[in-house]
């Protein structure tokens, strides 16, 4: 598949560190030299310098043979440019934008993005989802991660295992039987490695382990892993960016929240921010300051979130968060090589903006029909929802008969309203939808088993 990516930025990085596992020729094109030498210096990439708006540069990389285009730059606009010049004169098949702005999301506008007007074919927000994301985390003090799964009403609860944890050593079977809880262990990560448990494994301290529960079931569940923590009510938050923006504009209207200050060393984003949020606290300053930490009373913070453009930012703040005694720390990072570099070293919560935004993509980029896909365990392994149906070469067969690849696995099925947790003898059928763990190296394999 031949892929143009427009934007060499943080967000065209993270797109590009997952299309290249696959077999696809990519080009990346941006105005900026020193982004692409360093994205060409890491992937296996053509780059390209010029405008991505311009009809001859887009021409230069091949767009008149391209498969796909990713219009991912720092501007809405030009996004939009991008694909109307991917369709009007390249008739591009797929294309992809990201749009951030809330005025282009605004509901009253949805008309825009079709073939007559602005013919996008999938819109991602990255900044949006990273602070939904963000948002759940904080919800449920205590996990790593919520993803939402077969129509919401079931989740997968990441949870980490720590040393007062009661399942420590303790057999997968065992737990599965404890008054109160009903999970299903989807995946474990050990020693930054990810596997597919068998019920008789025992977990082994500092496991992140992936849990498929229902929604309703979440706090038990926290509550049971001995996890528990108290709620979030005073948030600090470190930089000033369009995530912070709009994590500050939910928060206001939530009545859990009772403070929320927000540092911000630019004079000018944070005066744009004291004027659009009402209720928190702008502070302009340098954020390691004492001076700084002590006017936002970080050590009465019940939870800190660190979301600058510089991971080394975030995960200094997210350490000085800790030593001023914040239960709940969370660092968005923009380079996955930090999530195994930090793995283990604190309880601080990584939310990787490469895998947040992947897993709105991935359901574009796999051939076989996804109802839903989502990259997990720092981008080891994917989890597919599927709705099956009689056409597909999987259906009415055993799942034994399947041919999965080592560490894929069928791990649960919704049929008729009732969850299904199946072996290698349960059989398929039309109607099913199901979840699959697929390791990232068996992606193509598994695209044949369930196209």
């Amino acid at each position: 598949m031949k892929i143009i990516v427009c934007g060499a930025g943080n967000l065209g990085k993270s797109v590009v560190s997952y299309l290249v596992k696959g077999n696809n020729d990519i080009v990346v094109i941006d105005d900026n030299q020193r982004n692409l030498d360093e994205i060409s210096k890491e992937f296996d990439v053509l780059p390209i310098v010029g405008k991505p708006s311009h009809p001859d540069v887009l021409e230069r990389a091949g767009a008149k043979d391209c498969d796909m285009i990713f219009a991912v730059t720092d501007t809405d606009e030009v996004n939009m440019i991008v694909c109307q010049l991917a369709y009007t004169l390249f008739t591009i098949p797929k294309k992809i934008a990201s749009i951030n702005s809330k005025t282009f999301l605004d509901p009253l506008w949805a008309m825009l993005y079709n073939d007559n007007h602005l013919p996008v074919d999938l819109l991602i927000s990255p900044d949006i989802d990273i602070a939904d994301n963000i948002l759940k985390i904080l919800k449920y003090p205590g996990c790593s991660g919520i993803i939402s799964v077969l129509n919401e009403d079931y989740c997968i609860l990441t949870v980490n295992i720590k040393e007062n944890c009661p399942f420590l050593n303790v057999e997968l079977m065992q737990v599965t039987r404890q008054e109160g809880i009903n999970p299903g262990f989807v995946n474990i990560v050990r020693n930054n490695q990810s596997f597919l448990p068998d019920m008789y494994e025992t977990l082994q301290l500092n496991d992140e382990v992936n849990i498929l529960l229902k929604t309703s079931d979440i706090y038990s569940t926290i509550s049971a892993f001995g996890l528990e923590k108290p709620t979030n009510e005073r948030l600090v938050v470190f930089g000033g960016n369009e995530i912070a923006e709009y994590i500050g504009g939910k928060i206001e209207h939530d009545d859990t929240i009772t403070s929320c200050r927000l540092i911000e060393e630019d004079i000018e984003k944070a005066r744009k921010l004291a004027k659009i949020l009402n209720h928190v606290v702008v502070i302009n300053g340098e954020m390691m300051s004492d001076v700084i930490l002590k006017e936002a009373e970080i050590n009465r913070a019940d939870a800190v979130i660190a979301l600058t453009d510089d991971d080394k930012d975030n995960l200094l703040a997210s350490l000085l968060a800790s030593k001023n005694g914040v239960t709940t720390t969370i660092s968005v990072i923009n380079t996955p090589s930090y999530n195994n570099l930090m793995f283990s070293i604190t309880d601080n919560i990584l939310v990787d903006r490469s895998a947040v935004t992947i897993s709105k993509i991935l359901k574009e980029i796999r051939t076989a029909k996804l109802k839903k896909a989502y990259s997990v365990s720092r981008e080891q392994g994917e989890i597919w929802e599927i709705r099956l149906n009689e056409r597909m070469l999987c259906c009415y067969k055993k799942i034994g008969e399947l041919n999965l690849a080592k560490n894929c696995r069928v791990f649960a099925i919704l049929r008729d309203g009732n969850l299904i947790y199946p072996d290698q003898t349960t059989k398929l059928e039309d109607g099913d939808l199901i979840l699959v763990y697929v390791d990232s190296t068996a992606v193509k394999q598994s695209e044949q088993i369930f196209s």
